[in-house]
């Protein structure tokens, strides 16, 4: 039960990792539209694919490592790095159901990106994918 209490944290930071590392990209403030689909082989059910909408300002934009998703309890992001337009991250949640994974986003202009990350625990892995795209300006 822990690790599917784990699962379910990990799946909400997923949701909101997309534009969260977007930061120092080119990604262009305003309201974005972030839909995630998880995989979790084994699991008697599949998530379904969610979407959110998030207003990001310039200065929600400034420093990708402050915006990086802050992650609750036990788990935590870290080794967050930029290169061109990609960015990674690593994410370690310890104590029972713990695990370790990894993260990518590519941007594809100031407007859209696709990215995924995996994570591995207790002999289960959980696979996220997500798409951003800026769907105008916030209100």
């Amino acid at each position: 039960m822990k690790m599917l209490a784990v699962c379910f944290v990990l799946l909400g930071a997923a949701c909101f990792a997309g534009t969260a590392v977007a930061a120092g990209t080119g990604m262009k403030p305003g309201l974005w539209e972030i839909t995630t689909t998880t995989e979790m082989p084994g699991m008697p059910f599949q998530p379904p694919p969610t979407k959110v909408k998030q207003c990001y300002t310039k200065d929600d934009l400034k420093d990708q490592k402050e915006v990086v998703p802050k992650q609750e309890g036990e788990c935590r992001i870290t080794d967050v790095k930029e290169s061109g337009n990609r960015v990674t991250w690593k994410v370690v949640c310890s104590g029972e159901g713990g695990g370790k994974g990894s993260g990518e986003m590519v941007f594809k202009g100031e407007n859209e990106y696709a990215g995924s990350m995996r994570f591995d625990m207790e002999g289960m892995t959980m696979t996220s994918r997500y798409a951003g795209k800026r769907i105008g300006d916030c209100k």
